[in-house]
């Protein structure tokens, strides 16, 4: 008898990826070049277009993306028109238990390493949640950055981070972290930055 079952995590994704930290995240391969976007679209918008010169994002709320996020090869013949796309932004909310919020830094990364391997051009999104994200824990690890390699470009957005003084200094505090741990030689901003 043969059980079918969706883990939801999809380990077959990350077949042949090194994976980092204790906590075995996989790692985003570090590009050969850093190609920098013209311009932005969000997913929910590629369909409005003029010419697939975008990179497409997804700093948008996640019920607008999550079709892709369980099952990205539907939208490859779409998504190849573009030069590339910055990685998936799952949420990682503060509110959220610590392991919501680590398995969704997984399943950037996962989707990241995925789209890689079907050649896809990939910056990666950094996001963090609560301060046990970005914060050095028992192993010594911030599971926010795990994945990512260090001086590379990357990208934040600050859509839904920066409002109110608990958010604004838990972003700063995180990207002040992120800027530390991985020392990024470009960091590309979608939002505003204060």
């Amino acid at each position: 008898m043969k059980i079918n079952c969706d883990d939801g995590f999809n380990p077959e994704w990350v077949e042949g990826a090194e994976l980092d930290g204790n906590h075995q995240i996989p790692k985003i391969i570090k590009p050969d070049f850093f190609q920098i976007p013209i311009d932005v679209l969000p997913f929910s918008k590629r369909h409005q277009t003029k010419d697939y010169s975008e990179f497409i994002i997804f700093y948008e709320n996640d019920d607008k993306f999550g079709a892709f996020v369980k099952n990205p090869e539907k939208f490859y013949d779409e998504l190849k028109q573009f030069p590339g796309i910055i990685g998936p932004d799952v949420s990682v909310y503060v509110d959220s238990p610590l392991i919501v919020q680590m398995a969704n830094v997984y399943r950037n990364r996962a989707l990241c390493y995925k789209l890689q391997k079907d050649d896809f051009y990939v910056l990666p999104n950094v996001h963090w949640g609560d301060w046990r994200s970005y914060q050095k824990n028992l192993f010594n690890e911030q599971f926010a950055f795990l994945g990512l390699p260090k001086n590379n470009i990357v990208s934040v957005g600050t859509y839904g981070q920066i409002r109110g003084k608990d958010n604004f200094n838990r972003f700063a505090e995180g990207f002040d972290a992120m800027v530390e741990e991985l020392e990024p030689e470009i960091v590309l901003v979608y939002g505003s930055m204060p």
